[in-house]
């Protein structure tokens, strides 16, 4: 794995208007994981490793990429450092009959920090605050943990770093995350109770092709999970 020469803490950049960017970009949203599965709030954590749906998402992936984008295509690999990216990247590459060590990591892609909610079982927070899921089905940001507006920056100022890189990119990241990213590319207007853009939930496993500001799905995967 070779670590991104871009790493580093996300910068203030404005989201309002999106910069524009060189090739297209396919945002996927890794499978499965046990911390899923179990109904915990997953979080940045390291390594939640895939379950077997996981595993079966990342597959259909796979195909479903190699059917648009043909055998080994010119593509940039990018995931997000945790394990649970990096596996659902793995299986794609074995389709994509691409090379894994050839992939880009950035701490800027990870999932959102939830603080010390972080691990805990939706249930026992549920029993302590109320509800943590907001309307559109968004997590609600925990009070030590991070706000969808310093989201924005931090995937914002991935986006500005590599809007002149050539060429076409696959992206595998996670669901809060890559929604607030999916935001800021196409320019989504800033949601008055999260304080930044967010595009719409799609289930794990999904892929979304920004091209030009716009998005599309050609991929819409199997998995479920409440973020």
């Amino acid at each position: 794995m070779i670590p991104s020469q871009r790493q580093g803490e996300a910068d203030a950049r404005s989201t309002d208007t999106p910069t524009p960017r060189k090739g297209r970009d396919f945002v996927a949203r890794h499978g499965e994981t046990v911390f899923n599965a179990a109904h915990r709030l997953q979080g940045d954590a390291a390594h939640t490793p895939l379950t077997r749906a996981g595993f079966a998402q990342a597959d259909e992936l796979g195909r479903a990429l190699r059917e648009l984008l043909g055998v080994k295509p010119a593509l940039t690999l990018w995931a997000s450092p945790t394990g649970r990216a990096l596996q659902t990247l793995a299986v794609i590459c074995e389709h994509l009959e691409l090379d894994w060590h050839d992939a880009r990591t950035d701490p800027r892609l990870v999932e959102i920090d939830m603080g010390s909610w972080g691990g805990r079982y939706y249930a026992d927070v549920i029993d302590e605050v109320g509800p943590v899921m907001l309307p559109g089905g968004a997590l609600k940001p925990s009070p030590d943990g991070e706000t969808y507006a310093e989201i924005a920056a931090r995937v914002g100022g991935w986006l500005a770093d590599t809007a002149e890189d050539p060429g076409d990119r696959l992206v595998i990241m996670h669901g809060i995350s890559s929604r607030v990213m999916l935001g800021v590319m196409t320019g989504a207007a800033v949601d008055p109770l999260l304080g930044a853009p967010v595009a719409k939930g799609l289930p794990q496993g999904s892929v979304t092709l920004v091209e030009n500001g716009r998005a599309t799905v050609p991929h819409l995967g199997t998995g479920f999970a409440p973020a």
